[in-house]
């Protein structure tokens, strides 16, 4: 129930137990502050409203259901297939958020009729939660590049190739796939609630859901719209919205990805009107329901198009390679058109820009860079030979244009929170210890006995602090802002249980590949990949959340160097370790991104963090059991590496591997690798440096350039 307008202060009875104290104690140190400060009254106002939003809608019963469970693990398995068909073809996958929470509507709106209690967005969230841990175990379990690195690429002087059964596939992937889930929720209350970080494909997905679910009005979002700021400057217009605490929440969760108009102004999502809502509340009246069977009749004809043209291709392999440039260039320089409508689907998800970016990369890679080593002699074999074509040579350049790309980014995520934040950190830390509370300097609260009078549950009460606070705490209260908004207490992951996973996933990780590699990985390999990949992850959650492209494969490459100044190139299993090594740290820095780009989702729409969290781990249990199934078919039907899946990723990751462990590069690789490297070390500079730039789209980005080389 919203709180008495006519009071400045929070109801106790109005919320459930854990937040009142909290947030009343919070909440009267600011009202405290604001001395009668009418504009910042009536935002601290709206913040409560926000709050009891969150409040209400972690209550929900439907934050986590059978029913949403089991739809997210049918529509996540489809995902998985789709992403290692296309991981081991290209070595990119889509976690496909937004396809799954849409494919979920869709179904339970089918289904409307024959089901007691309505499908509501939270519902929503836990589907496309589930559905994309199942979807990504493909890459988070190293199944479109190191496996088949292992598999299939390891030379015998190498120790390999390692050729494991089903089942020490999947217990390789149950011990991999949750220790990153498990780290990163301890982070979402810095990266989500306190710094507020964008994660615009989780602000898109939680956009859409609001839509689809007849929310519209509830979501009117502007673009570069940052913190409680915004909400001090516009506290008056959205006090005069219908449904302004929801629209506090999100300018204060720093929604972004609905661009401006020409004019300048902010777009708004199109809201529903009451006409427009159907009777079961589902978002759709009579014309709405008719367009969107036409929308799922689209669905079901492209489907039925992809399919038959898959099917067709594997007993007309030609399918996969038309000659559209003629057979001459097909046959000596490989430039064939494989129209899959695969390809086109990722496309569309990926966007112009990033497709674009890979269309460069294939034009300079194979147009320029192929014939030209071939023509000098750097690459004399057959154009399509890995060791001594022009492919394999080809791959050194996109290598170190990948390395460039990661090593910039990842350096500018280090050193931006000290450029950003050091200089205010430093003048509050000096007024903390002028004011005799140098324990604060690092976020610590000290607890005073009786600083507080006890909140009654039957009357409007201020806790009141029984000393004066100095001129210099009423400013920085001020200037910290109204308390801030989060999932109540009961549903948030408690500590304790957050500590004794981790304390579990990594020792049933560590047993785990043991196990499955045996006395190949020595211990302190193992222990010391985990802790290399829980250190990165950080920086790729907060990669995730600010530019929406997750490094993993950088990740994973600078676990591979580091490791090779670790393990000695005398150690016969230098390039197995190096290579599970860079697997370990990729597979937990895929899934704490992808755990805290869904927890974006969920806060946004109010969801439970606890619910997304065990909706998240039993995903992640299925998903690596599912992708190892599916990894096995995929490979004991096609040929690897062959025409349909010719695991490019996979030599990506052999060749860094051998790189880092000392062996020779091809005739002129290193000189064309190094200018290429400084080439998009400029380059992504100059993204970086354009970031909410209308050019920076346009700027070529490494990984898209890499891949489509």
């Amino acid at each position: 129930m919203a709180p008495d307008r006519g009071s400045p202060e929070l109801d106790s009875d109005s919320l459930p137990g854990h937040y009142s104290m909290a947030a009343g104690n919070e909440t009267a140190d600011y009202r405290k502050a604001l001395n009668g400060d009418g504009d910042r009254e009536e935002e601290l106002s709206a913040v409560e409203e926000a709050q009891e939003f969150l409040v209400s809608q972690a209550e929900k019963a439907h934050n986590f259901t059978l029913r949403g469970v089991l739809v997210g693990l049918a529509i996540g398995i489809v995902i998985c297939f789709s992403n290692t068909y296309f991981g081991l073809q290209t070595g990119w996958i889509s976690g496909m958020t937004m396809p799954a929470a849409l494919i979920g509507f869709a179904f339970f709106k089918t289904i409307s009729k024959h089901i007691v209690l309505p499908f509501t967005p939270v519902e929503n969230v836990l589907v496309q939660t589930v559905a994309g841990a199942v979807g990504s175990m493909p890459l988070g379990c190293g199944f479109v590049g190191v496996m088949p690195a292992l598999n299939y690429l390891l030379k015998p002087e190498e120790n390999g190739p390692l050729d494991l059964p089903a089942g020490k596939l999947i217990l390789w992937s149950l011990g991999i796939c949750f220790f990153g889930v498990v780290f990163v929720v301890p982070l979402r209350r810095e990266f989500i609630i306190r710094e507020k970080l964008r994660f615009p494909s989780g602000t898109a997905t939680a956009v859409m859901i609001s839509v689809l679910h007849g929310g519209g009005d509830d979501a009117k979002i502007a673009r570069h719209e940052c913190g409680l700021e915004t909400a001090r400057r516009r506290s008056a217009d959205i006090l005069r919205t219908r449904s302004r605490s929801q629209e506090l929440l999100r300018r204060s969760s720093s929604l972004s990805g609905i661009p401006r108009d020409g004019a300048g102004n902010f777009q708004v999502v199109p809201t529903m009107s009451d006409q427009d809502v159907g009777p079961d509340g589902q978002g759709f009246g009579l014309d709405q329901k008719t367009e969107w069977k036409a929308k799922i009749k689209l669905l079901v004809v492209a489907f039925g198009v992809s399919a038959l043209y898959t099917l067709s291709s594997y007993f007309i392999p030609q399918l996969h390679h038309l000659p559209v440039f003629g057979l001459p260039l097909a046959n000596d320089w490989l430039w064939t058109l494989n129209p899959s409508p695969a390809y086109v689907g990722q496309g569309i998800i990926m966007g112009p820009a990033t497709t674009l970016h890979m269309l460069l990369g294939a034009v300079v890679g194979w147009g320029i860079l192929s014939p030209l080593a071939k023509s000098r002699g750097w690459a004399s074999g057959p154009v399509d030979d890995w060791t001594s074509g022009s492919k394999g040579w080809i791959v050194w350049v996109s290598l170190a244009i990948m390395l460039a790309d990661s090593i910039i980014s990842l350096g500018w995520l280090l050193l931006r929170p000290l450029i950003t934040h050091g200089p205010q950190w430093c003048i509050e830390a000096r007024g903390h210890i002028q004011d005799g509370t140098p324990w604060r300097v690092f976020g610590f609260q000290h607890s005073q006995r009786g600083a507080y009078t006890a909140l009654s549950s039957s009357e409007h009460s201020t806790p009141q602090p029984l000393r004066s606070r100095s001129v210099s705490e009423a400013k920085r209260e001020l200037k910290r802002g109204p308390p801030e908004l989060d999932a109540p207490p009961a549903h948030l992951v408690p500590n304790h249980l957050v500590l004794a996973l981790l304390f579990i996933s990594i020792i049933f990780c560590v047993f785990a590949i043991r196990i499955v590699f045996g006395a190949l990985v020595p211990f302190h390999a193992i222990f010391l990949a985990i802790a290399l990949a829980l250190l990165l992850s950080i920086m790729g959650v907060r990669a995730l959340g600010e530019t929406d492209l997750n490094p993993v494969s950088g990740i994973s490459k600078l676990t591979q160097l580091a490791f090779a100044l670790v393990i000695p190139n005398s150690n016969p299993n230098a390039i197995t370790i190096n290579l599970l090594a860079g697997a370990i740290s990729e597979s937990g820095a895929s899934q704490a991104s992808d755990m805290m780009q869904d927890l974006k989702t969920g806060h946004l729409l109010g969801a439970s963090p606890k619910a997304q969290f065990y909706g998240q781990m039993i995903g992640s249990a299925v998903g690596a059991v599912v992708s190892a199934g599916v990894y096995k078919l995929y490979t004991s039907v096609y040929k690897v590496p062959g025409g349909m899946f010719q695991v490019p990723t996979g030599y990506v990751w052999i060749f860094t591997a051998r790189l880092v462990t000392g062996k020779g590069l091809p005739d002129m690789a290193w000189q064309w690798a190094l200018g290429a490297g400084c080439v998009f070390a400029g380059l992504t500079a100059f993204r970086i440096k354009g970031q909410s730039k209308w050019w920076q789209a346009w700027v070529p980005g490494g990984i898209a350039v890499a891949v489509g080389s």
